[in-house]
């Protein structure tokens, strides 16, 4: 394994050493045009000058929203620079969630996009603390609402170039010295019950997690990135930097358009999320232009930000002849902690192993005790990249008093040390004594070819803990009064009973138009067990279930239920101890056809 060095100073300096080496190499290249490093390094110290003279005191937290353009790595290392916090922002959070981003970060200066600071202006008083709005994406000479000096009333901004007019250019900025375990980024991300935490990641949480994945993906001075996600993330950024990278920024949504992009580039590595390879690799265009867009310097596609399924990455590895390459890190915490080195091959829950520096154990239930090789157990991370603090915002994960962090992730180790993925943390329930992985029973499901998509939540239940509910997307949905639709229901949930365990059988099926997801492609399991609760807690209040057999009374639209005896064994499904069972058509609470099986245990 890589000896991993990462530096011992303010993170800013990975862009200060970058512009001493090669100063007038490409750092950042947006539609062709690009910004040398010793350019953005000049741009980073007047961004530190002006948020200084704007903050006003000392410790003022900035927020910065992370689109996927050449401004943000000059607001990034600037603030960073300034000394002063940074609270990252997502360019496509709601108006709800901003406010709580900001409010619990405690911004007093916001560097936004113009449609993001049209949703602060929104919020009014809601957030006093914030008095500088800067407009990231609006050209100088467009009217604003605020003086050149940068305050933001409750509707306004100012234009950065406008901002940075009266800041002297070349006068470098010295960086404060706080120690490399200061926090220099608060980065929020959606615990195991879906609120929203803020990371505190110090300098040097940041400066390893950029030695770490420029070590673990080969990047080097003459590499050359292409940036296909939805907006920045602060490790890809951090890892060119340290490696002195060139990078290519494709903010567009087309995947296929992007490998065309990163063509012409001679883009040795390609980062996109899995949605948007998931459409790269089922875009016709692929095959017959696969030997032109995947040929040249490109050395692999990493996916970023999620799993793609098996099938696709072997698909796109086949057509551009490069390796697609499966990484994992911990949406909770903000870091990246495995990676599959070159020459893996695409596998069901396979994430690697370890970057350099991180360490990786699986534990039983309910200790700290390792499970043996290929047995399941609960994922735990140590490592410098880990942040140290609790977070900003409700409970979160923070590492034990030996440096391991518990992920809530389910998974076991294979011989190699490679880890393999069962379930996310948050989804995994327990039926009965039996552990459900979410995931098991989507896979057994979408192995019926009726199935288009799926999800697979709990609907709590008081005698069993928690019964298997799953929302199917039909391939083609039956015409008629329903019959037919709660017949092929019927027959899915059939078919994936006899591939699952007794705790993981299927009791509510339900048709639905669409799986929903995150705007970064992963499903929405947490909204989802949030509603399935809530519902579940309402139907048990309204209509408590009845003794002996026979249906329970729900609100919304069809559901068919069986009936059977209290003492009747369930056999097969479809069977109940031999009785036939009766149909009854009740209302369904989630609100789309669905089919209650009303199984009841042995």
């Amino acid at each position: 394994m890589p000896i991993l060095r990462y530096l011992e100073s303010p993170l800013d300096d990975l862009l200060r050493r970058a512009a001493a080496r090669d100063a007038h190499a490409p750092a950042v290249t947006v539609a062709g045009a690009g910004v040398s490093f010793a350019a953005l390094d000049r741009e980073a110290d007047r961004v530190a000058h002006y948020v200084r003279r704007a903050a006003g005191r000392a410790g003022a937290v900035v927020a910065a929203a992370t689109t996927l353009d050449a401004v943000f790595p000059a607001v990034y290392y600037g603030t960073v620079r300034s000394g002063h916090p940074l609270a990252l922002l997502d360019p496509l959070m709601g108006p709800a969630a901003l406010y709580e981003v900001c409010s619990a970060a405690g911004a007093e200066i916001a560097f936004v996009p113009a449609a993001l600071a049209g949703l602060l202006a929104g919020l009014g008083d809601r957030l006093p603390l914030l008095h500088t709005v800067v407009l990231t994406d609006t050209p100088a000479d467009t009217a604003a609402d605020t003086p050149a000096g940068g305050a933001a009333g409750a509707g306004g901004g100012v234009p950065l170039a406008r901002a940075l007019a009266s800041v002297p250019a070349g006068v470098p900025a010295r960086t404060p010295a706080p120690g490399v375990d200061a926090v220099a980024c608060l980065q929020f991300a959606p615990d195991g019950a879906g609120r929203l935490n803020g990371v505190r990641l110090t300098h040097r949480n940041l400066l390893a997690g950029a030695a770490q994945t420029a070590l673990a993906h080969r990047l080097g001075p003459s590499s050359v990135v292409l940036n296909h996600l939805p907006q920045y993330h602060a490790v890809h950024l951090n890892s060119a930097v340290h490696a002195g990278a060139r990078q290519v920024l494709c903010p567009g949504p087309d995947p296929f358009g992007a490998l065309e992009a990163a063509a012409r580039a001679g883009a040795t590595h390609f980062y996109a999320p899995p949605a948007r390879l998931h459409r790269l690799a089922g875009d016709p265009r692929l095959g017959a232009a696969g030997a032109r867009t995947g040929g040249g310097r490109l050395s692999a596609l990493h996916v970023s930000g999620g799993a793609l399924e098996p099938d696709r990455a072997r698909r796109l590895r086949d057509a551009l002849r490069v390796p697609v390459l499966q990484g994992y890190g911990l949406t909770e915490v903000c870091t990246l902690s495995h990676h599959q080195p070159p020459g893996s091959r695409p596998g069901l829950g396979a994430v690697g192993v370890p970057l350099p520096g991180t360490e990786c154990r699986v534990v039983l239930p309910g200790g700290t005790r390792p499970a043996p090789v290929w047995s399941t157990g609960e994922v735990q991370i140590r490592g410098p990249q880990l942040s140290p603090t609790a977070p900003a915002g409700p409970a979160g994960a923070v590492p034990d008093a030996d440096g391991w962090l518990s992920t809530g992730d389910t998974g076991y180790l294979d011989a190699d040390g490679g880890l393999h993925l069962v379930d996310a943390s948050g989804s995994v329930f327990a039926c009965d004594d039996a552990l459900v992985a979410p995931a098991v029973v989507e896979r057994a499901i979408g192995q019926d070819p009726r199935v288009a998509d799926c999800i697979v939540a709990d609907w709590p239940d008081p005698a069993r803990g928690a019964l298997v509910w799953a929302g199917v997307v039909l391939r083609e949905r039956p015409p008629g009064d329903g019959r037919g639709l709660l017949d092929i229901l019927d027959s899915v949930a059939e078919q994936a009973n006899a591939r699952l365990g007794p705790g993981e059988q299927i009791h509510r099926l339900e048709a639905l138009d669409a799986v929903p997801r995150r705007p970064g492609g992963r499903p929405a399991r947490r909204e989802l067990r949030r509603r399935l609760h809530a519902l579940a807690a309402v139907e048990a209040a309204a209509c408590p279930p009845p003794g002996g057999a026979g249906a329970r009374e729900s609100s919304g639209r069809i559901v068919a239920r069986w009936s059977a005896p209290d003492t009747a064994a369930p056999a097969a499904y479809g069977e109940q101890g031999g009785h036939p069972r009766t149909r009854q058509d009740i209302p369904s609470p989630t609100g789309h056809p669905g089919r209650d099986t009303g199984r009841r245990p042995p």
